[in-house]
């Protein structure tokens, strides 16, 4: 997959989305900056910070992704691929319910996907070193292109949503002590049913992933 490095954007996703609509660049193809002004988090909130973190954003073909994949659920797909790159590489790091990637019990980093096009856009943010936008940081040594590199290497097989959903309904266990943000009401997750494809039952309502 062709990766394109970059000192600094305001955003690796509007940058990335921009270039796909514009078909000036076409997926798959993957962006990094070591540095980011105003990037895009869930719920429209910021994901800047400064050298040493990591920004990224990946486009890839949708009709390349698992054929058994829920298109709302897609958040908790990349995230927790992400999450298992993170842990080969000595991180001890989970995922809260869709899209947080946490440290025991910090927000450490996020995932955001949106459709351009035939294509599907992830960006995450992932506070590697420093905090500098009101989440704790891993401080950790791993470099943002050898986090992206294993992480693409990751990606690229495109495990099933049925094994990588096996593996996340257990870790959903340590997301019921949260809560989360749902059409702007804050809620609970101790009593949410998660089901098989990703969503989930809180209240009586079900609830999709997508970020």
């Amino acid at each position: 997959m062709e990766i394109r490095f970059f000192d600094t954007l305001p955003s690796t996703q509007l940058y990335l989305s921009e270039k796909l609509k514009q078909g000036e660049l076409k997926a798959p193809v993957s962006v990094l900056a070591y540095e980011q002004s105003s990037g895009v988090g869930s719920r429209e909130n910021s994901w800047s910070g400064g050298k040493g973190n990591f920004f990224a954003s990946t486009a890839v073909p949708i009709s390349t992704l698992p054929d058994d994949l829920p298109f709302s659920s897609a958040s908790i797909y990349f995230s927790y691929i992400m999450k298992k790159t993170l842990l080969e590489l000595g991180e001890d790091i989970w995922l809260k319910w869709p899209n947080d990637l946490y440290y025991k019990d910090h927000k450490v980093g996020g995932t955001i996907t949106q459709k351009v096009k035939d294509t599907l856009v992830c960006g995450i943010g992932l506070n590697l070193q420093k905090s500098q936008n009101g989440y704790r940081a891993l401080q950790s040594d791993i470099l943002p292109q050898k986090l992206l590199e294993n992480y693409l290497d990751s990606l690229e097989k495109f495990p099933k949503w049925k094994q990588v959903f096996s593996e996340y309904k257990i870790e959903f266990e340590l997301s019921r002590k949260f809560s989360v943000h749902i059409d702007n009401d804050k809620k609970s997750l101790s009593d949410a049913t998660l089901c098989e494809d990703g969503s989930l039952i809180i209240e009586g309502k079900r609830v999709f992933s997508l970020r």
